[in-house]
């Protein structure tokens, strides 16, 4: 059970978050836990969706997106995080589970995602602070800078739902995928 109450359902939200919610059932088919926990505050819910809808304009393609999720929900030991990017890892970027396994260590089996991932990574362990070696490693693999952009925010933004979630405990509505450890 969540340490924040979480609405039931979209009703029982804020006024002002209901139609942002419905949006998201809209398109994923339900309104998840933490779409719903965020509701409590619309001004959060809404910064949450306007960030995720502009980095989904980004260039990095969503099997990448999922990738980097996959990697920092591991690395804080985000288990609502893990179950739902390993959920749409599957079904909407279509990783494997070998892939899956990769991206939750770090890595990819895609040598050209693998140094997204692994920058990525990098930078939520060591908050930011990486050094010209990283950078240079990421950018010959072909990214280049509005991308490595890109992946510091996909970080930010996946730090911040661990962070709900972990503050929250909220319950997971998903297949569950536990953490294997905290960073």
């Amino acid at each position: 059970m969540s340490r924040i109450p979480t609405p039931e359902t979209i009703a029982d939200a804020p006024d002002a978050s209901q139609p942002m919610l419905k949006a998201v059932e809209k398109q994923l088919g339900v309104a998840p836990n933490l779409f719903r926990l965020v509701s409590n505050s619309p001004a959060a819910l809404q910064g949450y969706l306007a960030m995720s809808a502009a980095l989904a304009k980004g260039r990095l393609p969503a099997s990448t997106r999922e990738r980097i999720a996959l990697a920092v929900a591991e690395i804080n030991g985000c288990s609502y995080c893990l179950s739902a990017h390993t959920y749409l890892g599957k079904n909407l970027a279509h990783l494997d589970d070998m892939e899956i396994a990769a991206n939750r260590g770090g890595s990819s089996n895609d040598i050209k995602a693998a140094a997204a991932v692994h920058f990525a990574a990098k930078v939520a362990r060591e908050r930011g602070r990486v050094g010209e070696t990283e950078l240079e490693a990421v950018r010959r693999a072909g990214y280049d800078d509005a991308q490595i952009i890109e992946i510091v925010q996909h970080v930010a933004l996946n730090l911040w739902t661990n962070y709900i979630n972990e503050v929250a405990g909220t319950e997971v509505d998903f297949p569950v995928v536990a953490a294997r450890r905290v960073a």
